[in-house]
Formats: C-alpha cells, structure tokens, sequence
C-alpha cells in the first residue's frame, strides 16, 4: 500500500493488509526466479536512492527519535552498506550456491543417484521495524535486504516511532524498486500502533516467514500466534539481550581506568537503546574491583544522554531503574537522580551473587542506560551467574589471555550462552560482515543458529532442496529457482 509522507502511519485494515500480501505474492515467482544480474541491482539502487535523499531523511530522523544527525548519518551509512554488501553477495552466488554430488555405481550405502542440492526462496516475508534503529533495523534495513537478497518479496511492518520517516523512505524505495526494473510487489508496507496489525499480518496464509526485532514480551505474543497457524512458519525474532561483561582481575588491574571509561560510554550510547548494550558486569569481589566500580561510577554520571525514542520506553526504563534501586539488595553506586522533566540519567547499582541467583527481577534486560554489578568470590560463582543469565546475543570476556583451566571454563561458558563472545572492546556496535552472528540463545533470539546482522542472514530465507536425477534443462539452471 502507498503512504502519503506528509501524514502520520494510519492503522492498516485487514483488507489493505490482504492487498499488501497478495501484491507480494503477485511479485513471489518472478522474483525468487531471477539471476543475480536481476536481483542485486535492486539492492544498489536501493542504496543509492538513500544516500541521494540524506539530507531530508537524516533530518525527519532526528525529529523522530532524538538520536542525533552524526549517529544517524553513520546508520543510514551502515544501512546503504549493508545494502550493496548483500548485492555483492548474490553476484557472488551466495544465494544460487550449488552441491552436486555426481551418481556412484553399486546399490546403497555407496551406491546413490545424482543429487543436486539447491536452495529456493521461503516466499513472502512479513518484516517487523524496529524502534530504535531507524534506518538499519527498519523498512530498508539487514531484514529486508538479506529478504531481497535471498529472493523473497518482503511487507513491511512500519514502526509508529517513526512514521514519517518510514513513508519517506518506502516512497523513494518504490520509485528506486521501479527504476531497477523489479516486480511492483517486490515491496509494500502496512502499519499501526495496535496489536491487530501485527497479529493480522503474522496469521496470514501466505506470509511464509516472519523477521521480528523488539522486545521479549512483542516477540513471544507473535511467535503464540504463528504457532497457532495452521500451518505454523519461522519466525526470526530478536528479543533483547543484557549481554553480560565479564572483568578478569587481569584486566582491570592492568587498564581499568580506560575500560571505565570506553565501558561508560557503550551503556550510555543511544541513550542505552542498543540491543547489545552491557546490562550486567561480572567482576571478582576485591579491592581492584572496589576501584573500578567507582571509576565505572564517575565515568557514567559525567555522560550526556538524550530523549528516549518514546514515552513508553521511557516509562519503562524508569520503572525498571526505580524497581532496581529500591531492592533490598542493591546498593546504587552512580549518583544522578531520575527525573521525567530531564534526559535520563545512567544508572550503576552493585549486589552480591547470592542476590542475583535468587531474584529473577535483578536479571532482567532494562532497556536504557542502566548496569548491574555482580561480585563473584569465585569462578564456580561466576559460571552459576553465567548460567543464570540464560542467552545472550553477546557475552565479553575481558582479561582472557592466560590459558588456564579457570579461563578456559569462563570462555566455555559464555559460548554456551552467547552468539557473539568479545575479548576486548564493548559490545554495542555490530559489523556487517560476513563471519557475524547477531542472534543467541533464547530468550535473546527465537532461532540461535541464525543471524539477523551480516551477510549469512540471507539464509534465513532459503530453504534447501534436494534434486535428484534432475532433467539437464533443470540442473542448468545452477541453482537459480523456477
């Protein structure tokens, strides 16, 4: 359905909804069949036609989520990347990838026919924006592109945070989607605030996978409905993260100040509204810890923050901060006070293990820049943390470099609880690459052993098929679907 720009997104009715499916079902074969000289010049284009309106959109943008122009020109930078990555990628042949195991004489187990193994696309996708990347995580963003790249038409769910950015930019996406010459269906929009919408467009027949990137709460509602399908599809949801950071004495005694400094700033960066923002910190109950923890404090109330994307999400970042500091447990170490006629003010509290293990509440995700410590007085302890932590997107271990046996158990453990494990720097910041993994055990992700960031996310998309004693016509076609 086309958008008017100059209007707030209005609540899509079923039937808009049904008409914005069945457009994508229109464009399903002709899109999935084409050769990567059809296919990435759509995503060049797509690219292009967003840098060439930067000014305008950066502008709505900032209007719209208060993140600043310097932080959105480097997403919209990252989004028109990651873009042209994914088109590099289909004229390299990652989505046409072929495995041709030639016919073998004799009767089984060696004997066997010749079988190729190709990949098709999964069909129409139903793409959920996110809130808190407008530009990388929304209606052009590594969803849709992987999507596109991967031949599946793709219905945008806008995001109401920013309205009038997404009719801005699914606009210059038809103008750009015409001027590469793909089907009039390969893209279309629906939009509202309500849970009807979502549910609505989830439910329908003909929607073949689902890529979602938001809150645990949103996630699990929509994977209850796929579930009840009739006939139940994928559903690719990131739920949140606290990706815990765990300080090695090593570490802190050899840089702390540094890493206080740089650890401060990524709690604080996007007003804390990262997906990989550090929520928790593991650090060793001693005297170089204590250190820390008050550098840690200084370094975050000195940090300017800004609005958050919505009242809702402030709301309920204040919630969760005022839930945190009135626990029995808790001791806050940072010194800013909230206050809902100001920006919000980074929030640093320390508790014991024994504290953390028995209260679920003190585990949970706070989105906005807030950050437990935990003091362990051992490794046992701190794997019983890691364990109680459950999935991760990220879990970064800082002090890693002697291999010993203490080590070697914190680096196993965080594996098994992460999809990306750090031994330096922070974690908010994920590179479009194509060894990436943004996607970890629940409940951070729905599907751990996919990513939703890099250019193995096309994958996602693709479903293998086996095709055996295949017609020369057929095996010709080196694996670009009917």
């Amino acid at each position: 359905m086309t958008q008017n720009s100059s209007l707030t997104l209005q609540e899509s009715t079923p039937a808009q909804i049904d008409a914005a499916v069945r457009s994508a079902v229109e464009a399903n074969d002709q899109w999935a069949s084409t050769r990567a000289a059809g296919r990435s010049p759509l995503l060049r284009e797509l690219a292009s036609a967003l840098e060439a309106d930067r000014e305008r959109l950066v502008a709505i943008a900032n209007e719209e989520s208060f993140l600043g122009t310097a932080r959105l020109n480097g997403e919209l930078d990252r989004t028109a990347f990651q873009l042209r990555s994914f088109a590099d990628a289909v004229d390299n042949g990652a989505a046409f990838v072929v495995i041709d195991d030639a016919a073998v004489p004799g009767g089984p187990p060696a004997g066997h026919p010749r079988l190729m193994r190709v990949n098709v696309p999964l069909g129409p996708v139903a793409m959920f924006s996110a809130s808190n990347f407008p530009f990388a995580f929304s209606v052009l963003g590594g969803d849709t592109a992987s999507a596109l790249a991967a031949g599946c038409p793709v219905v945008i769910k806008a995001h109401p945070a920013h309205p009038r950015l997404s009719n801005a930019v699914f606009e210059l996406a038809q103008v750009a989607a015409q001027r590469a010459g793909a089907p009039a269906g390969v893209l279309s929009m629906v939009s509202g605030a309500s849970r009807e919408v979502g549910v609505y467009l989830v439910r329908h027949q003909d929607i073949a996978a689902v890529a979602f990137t938001g809150s645990f709460i949103g996630g699990m509602a929509l994977q209850k409905e796929i579930n009840a399908r009739p006939k139940p599809i994928p559903f690719y949801g990131e739920l949140g993260s606290t990706n815990p950071i765990i300080a090695l004495p090593a570490a802190l005694e050899k840089q702390g100040a540094e890493l206080a400094k740089n650890l401060a700033a990524s709690i604080a960066q996007g007003c804390g509204q990262f997906c990989t923002s550090p929520g928790i910190l593991i650090a060793y109950d001693n005297a170089v810890t204590d250190a820390f923890v008050n550098q840690l404090a200084a370094a975050m109330d000195s940090q300017n923050t800004h609005a958050m994307l919505s009242p809702g999400i402030r709301n309920a970042f204040d919630d969760g901060v005022a839930r945190l500091n009135r626990h029995a447990a808790s001791k806050r170490v940072t010194t800013g006070e909230q206050s809902a006629d100001r920006h919000p003010v980074p929030n640093l509290v320390s508790l014991d293990t024994e504290a953390f293990l028995r209260d679920h509440e003190l585990r949970e995700e706070i989105f906005g820049p807030s950050c437990v410590v935990v003091r362990v007085k051992s490794t046992a302890q701190l794997l019983q943390v890691l364990s109680a932590v459950g999935g991760s997107l990220t879990v970064t271990v800082w002090g890693a470099d002697k291999n010993d046996a203490d080590t070697q158990s914190v680096v196993r453990a965080a594996i098994r609880i992460a999809g990306r494990v750090l031994f330096s720097g922070v974690p908010t910041g994920v590179a479009v690459a194509r060894a990436q993994h943004h996607g970890g055990p629940f409940p951070s992700s729905t599907q751990p052993q996919t990513t939703s960031v890099g250019l193995m996310a096309m994958h996602r998309f693709l479903r293998p098929v086996a095709l055996q004693e295949p017609p020369a016509w057929l095996a010709d076609r080196s694996g670009v679907p009917l």
